[in-house]
């Protein structure tokens, strides 16, 4: 058993802990509020931002303002970014009469993706986002830069869901009810 003095200890090293907690819990508060606003500015850019087509035709990110985006980040180079791909053309296949949009931004040149979109044809538009594209999906949330990245929009142009990794048609079906 401990004395009058053991007692105190015991409350002062309660007291400490409870100050550290909650210096700690104020900073992630701040944290995660400076990375809300930053992420809120990048959806903002993002509405800013053109894209060369492949036609060599700026696309204005703008222009798909006012009803559900998927925006999604590949390249020909990474396999699930083009394994995914199919599975996105039948979405957009699916519910464009529904208002849906999709968008792939290629993080890659414009020879290999021609290549590619010209022995697998998609639906959706493909803009090139180059390597910048990596700094692009940073900005929207993806911090690791890894690929690919798919982020949905809601008609609002606010961000309702991030997905790093391939998409699945599980992934899909949730985004439907998002924006519904």
């Amino acid at each position: 058993m401990s004395g009058p003095g053991g007692s105190r200890r015991g409350w002062l090293a309660a007291a400490v802990g409870l100050g550290l907690a909650g210096a700690g819990g104020g900073l992630v508060w701040r944290t995660s509020q400076r990375q809300s606003q930053a992420l809120s500015e990048a959806e903002g850019n993002f509405w800013q931002q053109q894209f060369a087509q492949l036609d060599g035709a700026m696309l204005a990110a703008a222009s798909f303002k006012g009803k559900p985006l998927v925006l999604n980040f590949w390249a020909t180079w990474c396999p699930p970014c083009v394994e995914e791909l199919p599975l996105l053309n039948a979405f957009f296949s699916e519910n464009r009469l529904k208002g849906w949009q999709v968008l792939g931004l290629a993080v890659d040149q414009a020879a290999p993706v021609t290549r590619f979109l010209t022995q697998s044809p998609l639906s959706f538009p493909v803009a090139l986002a180059g390597f910048p594209g990596i700094e692009l999906g940073k900005s929207l949330g993806n911090l690791s830069g890894g690929l690919p990245f798919t982020v949905v929009f809601g008609p609002a142009g606010t961000v309702l869901h991030r997905k790093m990794g391939k998409v699945t048609p599980d992934d899909l079906r949730a985004w439907l009810r998002l924006s519904a």
